[in-house]
C-alpha cells in the first residue's frame, strides 16, 4: 500500500457504501425473480429480519469457531477487496498493486467455502466444501488472466491508473472478451446465479439463522464489489459526461450489477462437472488467448 494516509471517514463510510451495494444486489435479485408485485425495497430487508430471529441448526460436535469464521470471512474478504476500487478516480487506500490486493482478497472465498463445509461436522457440508475447491480453481484461472490482460493493457496494476488509461477508449470495447469473461468469473466466485450449486446445496445445508444472513449478507457484498470493480477495470471509471466523476461510477456500477443479476436468474444451473470441462477446456485458453492479443498489440 501506499504510505499515503487514509481518511477515517473513508474507512468509515466503506462499510455502509458496500453495504447498501449489497443491499442493491439483494432488491434487484428479489425484483428479477418475483417480479414488481408488492414492494420489492422491502423484501430483502423482511428476509434478513426472519433470518435473523431464526434458531440456528445444530449438528454433533460441530467446530463453531472454524463455522462463524468461515460465515464472516465472505463479508470481510468483500470489505478487503472494496478497499482498493477507486469510486471517481479515488479509492480509500491508493496501492500501486491494486489488482493484485483485489484480486487476493476475492480468493479469500476460498476460505470461506471450505470453512463453512469443514465447521458444521456434516458430511453433506464436508463434501460440498471440498468440491468448491476444485470449482473455485477453474472460476479463479479464468478470472486471474482476465485481470493480468487488464494490467498489461494499462501498464500498471494501480486501479485508478488502469482507469484513466481508458480515457479514448473503455477496456470493455477493446478487450470484449476479457470484460465478458470476467463478468461470467466474478459471478461465479459470489457463487451467483447458474453458479450458486455451492450455496444452495451441500455447502449450505447446514446454514440457518444468523450464520445464514450473514454469509447470504457477504455473498451479494462480494458481487458488489466485483461489479462496483468492473468500472475502472473495463469502463473507464468515473469518466462521463455533465456528471460527477462518483456519480457516474455509481450509475456505471448499478448497471453492471443490475445487467449481472438478471442475467443470472434467467440463466439455467449449470452442472458443475460440464462447466468445470468449458472452464478447462475453453474459457482458460480463450483468456490466455485475450491475453496474448492485447500483450502484443501493446
Amino acid at each position: 500500500m501506499s504510505g499515503e494516509r487514509t481518511p477515517v471517514w473513508a474507512v468509515v463510510a466503506l462499510p455502509a457504501a458496500v453495504g447498501l451495494l449489497a443491499y442493491a444486489v439483494a432488491v434487484f435479485d428479489a425484483v428479477a425473480v418475483e417480479g414488481m408485485r408488492g414492494r420489492a425495497f422491502a423484501r430483502p430487508l423482511r428476509r434478513a429480519a426472519l433470518l435473523a430471529v431464526r434458531q440456528r441448526r445444530t449438528t454433533l460436535a460441530a467446530d463453531r469457531l472454524l463455522l462463524g469464521a468461515g460465515v464472516a470471512v465472505l463479508p470481510a474478504a468483500a470489505l478487503l477487496a472494496a478497499l482498493v476500487v477507486p469510486v471517481g478516480g479515488v479509492p480509500v487506500v491508493a496501492s500501486p498493486v491494486g489488482i493484485v490486493w483485489f484480486n487476493a482478497a476475492e480468493v479469500a472465498t476460498w476460505a470461506a467455502a471450505w470453512l463453512v463445509g469443514w465447521g458444521p461436522n456434516a458430511a453433506f457440508s464436508l463434501v460440498g466444501g471440498y468440491r468448491f475447491l476444485a470449482q473455485g480453481l477453474a472460476y479463479e484461472l479464468p478470472h486471474m488472466f482476465v485481470l493480468i490482460t487488464v494490467a498489461v493493457g494499462a501498464g500498471s496494476l494501480d486501479l485508478t491508473a488502469v482507469a484513466a488509461a481508458q480515457r479514448h477508449l473503455w477496456f470493455a470495447v477493446q478487450m470484449p472478451v476479457a470484460f465478458a469473461l470476467y463478468l461470467v468469473s466474478a459471478s461465479a466466485l459470489a457463487f451467483w446465479g447458474p453458479f450458486a450449486h455451492p450455496l444452495d446445496g451441500a455447502l449450505g445445508a447446514d446454514l440457518s439463522g444468523a450464520d445464514r444472513l450473514l454469509f447470504l449478507g457477504g455473498r451479494c457484498a462480494m458481487l458488489a464489489v466485483a461489479g462496483a470493480a468492473a468500472v475502472p477495470l473495463f469502463l473507464g471509471g468515473g469518466a462521463g459526461p455533465l456528471l460527477p466523476a462518483p456519480v457516474w461510477s455509481l450509475v456505471k456500477t448499478l448497471a453492471v450489477l443490475a445487467a449481472l443479476v438478471f442475467a443470472g436468474a434467467r440463466v439455467p444451473r449449470l452442472r458443475m462437472d460440464r462447466f468445470l470441462a468449458a472452464a478447462w477446456t475453453v474459457l482458460i485458453p480463450v483468456a490466455l488467448l485475450q491475453l496474448l492479443v492485447v500483450a502484443v498489440t501493446r
